[in-house]
């Protein structure tokens, strides 16, 4: 299939050149020069404007989204729809929040363009691994993508899936989140126990190692705390927070909202 990949950063640089190994024609637009060439650079056909983008595409078109989510995603859609035409579709892959993406479809459905809302993770390792995709949308509209949604999963057959109408996506996306968070801060709470029983002259690098394998608790977050205690045993340098993305209050909110105990 033929896409337009709007937004090059880190996820979305990383899916498109995974798309083009895959086979599949990727157009990249990015605002930065900088993106723009490094893209470039690593093969895909790069181009300096929304339209332009638009324009390489056959009909009907497919346009993938991986911008900042909340105005960010408003004001690209502002300057895109007028460019696109009926039966396009477009794909918001970012970490929108749900009830913006069910309002969205909507807007877009009045123009008979087709709206995705694409919940995406895998970080840093989606590129070799694949990506676990959370798609919300018509199932119609779904399918018509479904070749550039098995080229980014792990496998044709698993990783992704359609889990509901428009909005599902970003909302199972957020419950993700939510719960990242939550492990992380387990994680947190109990390496920080173990490293104030002195007495014990635990090597918390050595602990996490032991954990990662066989144990009930182990996952991705873990091997990704291990290594950086196997580098950083006092971890200077790494600040004792992640920033705000908007998740982990939008999960809380939810929860108390459907009256659902998420302490």
């Amino acid at each position: 299939m033929d896409i337009a990949m709007i937004g090059l950063g880190r996820m979305g640089a990383n899916m498109a050149q995974r798309l083009h190994r895959g086979g599949h024609r990727v157009v990249g637009y990015d605002p930065g020069e900088g993106a723009r060439q490094r893209a470039a650079e690593a093969g895909l056909d790069v181009v300096d404007s929304l339209a332009a983008a638009v324009a390489a595409l056959p009909v009907p078109r497919v346009v993938w989204l991986m911008v900042p989510a909340g105005e960010t995603v408003d004001q690209t859609l502002g300057q895109l729809t007028p460019h696109l035409a009926e039966g396009d579709i477009v794909i918001d892959g970012g970490n929108s929040n749900y009830q913006d993406s069910i309002r969205r479809a909507k807007s877009l459905a009045e123009d008979d363009l087709g709206y995705v809302d694409c919940g995406t993770s895998g970080g840093v390792w989606g590129l070799q691994e694949g990506y676990s995709l959370m798609v919300g949308g018509e199932a119609a509209v779904v399918e018509q993508i479904a070749p550039l949604l098995r080229t980014l999963a792990p496998a044709e057959d698993r990783g992704w899936g359609r889990v509901g109408p428009s909005g599902a996506g970003h909302f199972t996306k957020m419950v993700h989140n939510g719960i990242e968070y939550g492990m992380m801060q387990a994680y947190a709470e109990g390496f920080a126990l173990m490293e104030r029983k002195q007495e014990m002259e635990l090597d918390l690098a050595q602990v996490a190692e032991v954990w990662r394998h066989g144990s009930v608790v182990r996952s991705w977050l873990l091997d990704l705390s291990t290594e950086a205690l196997k580098r950083n045993p006092s971890l200077d340098g790494i600040a004792p927070y992640v920033e705000d993305s908007g998740e982990g209050r939008w999960t809380v909110a939810e929860a108390i909202a459907l009256d659902v105990p998420a302490p």
